[in-house]
Order: structure tokens, then C-alpha cells, then sequence
């Protein structure tokens, strides 16, 4: 399989000869082998694991973010990424830095919710009348 992870600015990774890959969901990990099913997943903070004939076992510590395969191709998008050998340093990393948010991703989204709650009030009173 041909692996390609994609940061907002930039490839992160682009595999060729990607022989199994595991990723993390909300309903829990899976596992992608070459004759699998064409599929969409979204991923969580989490480790995603893929084996190469060039590279072996490799672990990449992902933010959130979509897994596309489609055919040999798994495309997999994330707002950060970090690759390393060490699996307990980059399972801290999920947790310390992309499990926590900021004070100001915090407050944006708090914001954003304020917005929608307003605007779905201000939407049921004027269907309403």
C-alpha cells in the first residue's frame, strides 16, 4: 500500500510498500492490510502504527484528523503529527499535547457553540410564529 499523511501545510509522510497499518478511533483501533475494503475513518489523538519493507514498525503520534483508503492508497489528514521510535515518549506527546487543549483553542470553541446556540434560538423563534 502507498501511505501519505498530510499536515495543514506540508506531507508529512509518503510511504510506498506499506504492508499493514493500525489507527485509532472513537470505537477503537483497527487494522488495515492490503486487500481490505475500501473505507473512511475518523481518527483521535492517538498512535497510528504502519509497517514498510524500507523502514519496519513505525510509530507517528497523530492529532485528530480522517483516514481515506481508497484502492492501495491510504490518505490519512491530521492537524499534527510527530514520528519517533520511542512509543512511551510519543504516547505522552498524544497526551500532553494533543489531548489538552489550550486556553485559547478553549475559548474559541466556547465561543463557537455560544454563536451556534444563538443563531438555532433566534432559527426555532422565526419558524415558530
Amino acid at each position: 500500500m502507498r501511505l501519505e499523511i498530510y499536515l495543514p501545510f506540508r506531507i508529512f509522510a509518503d510511504e510506498t510498500g506499506v504492508s499493514r497499518i493500525v489507527a485509532e478511533t472513537r470505537e477503537g483501533s483497527f487494522g488495515l492490510l492490503p486487500r481490505r475494503r475500501d473505507c473512511v475513518a475518523a481518527l483521535v489523538p492517538g498512535i497510528l502504527t504502519y509497517e514498510s519493507e524500507a523502514g519496519g514498525e513505525v510509530f507517528v503520534a497523530v492529532d485528530e484528523g480522517v483516514l481515506v483508503k481508497i484502492g492501495n492508497h491510504v490518505h490519512v489528514a491530521v492537524r499534527r503529527a510527530s514520528c519517533g521510535t520511542d512509543l512511551g515518549g510519543l504516547r505522552d506527546a498524544v497526551l500532553r499535547d494533543y489531548l489538552t487543549l489550550d486556553e485559547l483553542e478553549q475559548g474559541a470553541r466556547a465561543a463557537a457553540l455560544a454563536l451556534e446556540s444563538g443563531f438555532v434560538g433566534r432559527f426555532a423563534r422565526f419558524h415558530a410564529d
